[in-house]
């Protein structure tokens, strides 16, 4: 599935796409569960590296590393490193990530500048911060999609969302097709966005 909306971006005009893997409360599902998604996560970056090098597409990950082993970890490093001089379409894989945890981290790095006497706490601001997150090289979403039929945003990007555009389906994410894609894409370019102003 992901392979299928990765090659459907292009031509929906998207260049930036985050996808939600594994969450930071997702470590309180089975241990058999989380062995499970553990192992198709590196099959994933085994199977599919060489089709993302040669589709153009540059993937990074974010999230907290530290929990995961350092077998995955190290196909992480190295497909973000073989995929780094690609720029058709910018895959970014949240992998152990969680929203509140991201900027607890950034906080901590914050704080361990200004604690070295390398920035000073006057000089903190939400502009500063940012450069702190896991996304410090991204855009902010302009439009986040979740699947399932839930109508929650389950700890995503909760920073980098203050304004992005929102889309709740009831279709799963294994039946979420890219004419879906394209036809939620589509709709959203149609939506009228004031980031906070009004419209004269």
């Amino acid at each position: 599935r992901v392979r299928e909306i990765v090659e459907a971006c292009p031509d929906a005009g998207v260049k930036y796409l985050t996808i939600f893997a594994f969450s930071t409360e997702n470590w309180k599902r089975t241990q058999t569960e989380v062995a499970g998604l553990m192992r198709l996560f590196r099959r994933y970056i085994e199977r599919e590296a060489k089709a993302l090098l040669v589709e153009g597409v540059r993937v990074r990950f974010i999230g907290d590393r530290m929990k995961l082993d350092d077998k995955l970890v190290s196909l992480m490093d190295n497909l973000e490193l073989l995929t780094s001089s690609n720029d058709k379409v910018h895959l970014t894989i949240a992998l152990n990530y969680g929203g509140r945890d991201e900027v607890t981290r950034a906080a901590q790095r914050l704080a361990f500048e200004v604690e070295q006497v390398r920035l000073s706490h006057k000089d903190v601001d939400a502009e500063t911060l940012a450069k702190f997150l896991d996304t410090h090289f991204l855009p902010d979403p302009d439009l986040v999609i979740r699947t399932s039929g839930e109508a929650r945003i389950s700890n995503f990007l909760l920073w980098q969302s203050a304004y992005a555009e929102y889309e709740f389906l009831d279709t799963l994410w294994p039946d979420f097709t890219a004419d879906e894609f394209k036809s939620v894409v589509g709709a959203y370019g149609t939506r009228e966005r004031r980031f906070g102003a009004v419209v004269a």
